[in-house]
């Protein structure tokens, strides 16, 4: 069993940043995959950023060179380190972990964080 925990988010405004933070339980984590996700009122959830075990990383187009997926492996914690936040920004953001990467792209990891509100203002 895997369990994660968001926090991070809050309220910013536009062209500021934050960081989130997804801890993790379980000696698994440096194994697995691990993503976030987020999800804006009305919208579907999509797929943010990637991490694998060995550190190979994707990320959606709309937050390439803003946003940065980073883990620390010792202290079993993802981050998202998220810059030049923009309204559209405005989210759900959630953290997700599988042993297995397909899950994951496609949004169906086994285990979800409960998530946590990231608001951006003009």
């Amino acid at each position: 069993q895997v369990q994660l925990v968001e926090s991070g988010g809050g309220s910013v405004q536009a062209g500021g940043s934050l960081t989130l933070s997804c801890a993790a339980s379980g000696d698994t984590f440096s194994s697995y995959y691990m993503g976030w996700f987020r999800q804006a009122p009305g919208k579907g959830r999509e797929r943010v950023a990637i991490i694998s075990g060995d550190g190979s990383i994707t990320y959606r187009d709309s937050v390439k060179d803003r946003f940065t997926i980073s883990k620390d492996n010792a202290k079993n914690t993802l981050y998202l380190q998220m810059n030049s936040l923009k309204p559209e920004d405005t989210a759900m953001y959630y953290c997700a972990a599988d042993p297995g990467f397909t899950r994951l792209w496609f949004g169906r990891p086994n285990y979800w964080g409960q998530g946590t509100q990231v608001t951006v203002t003009v």
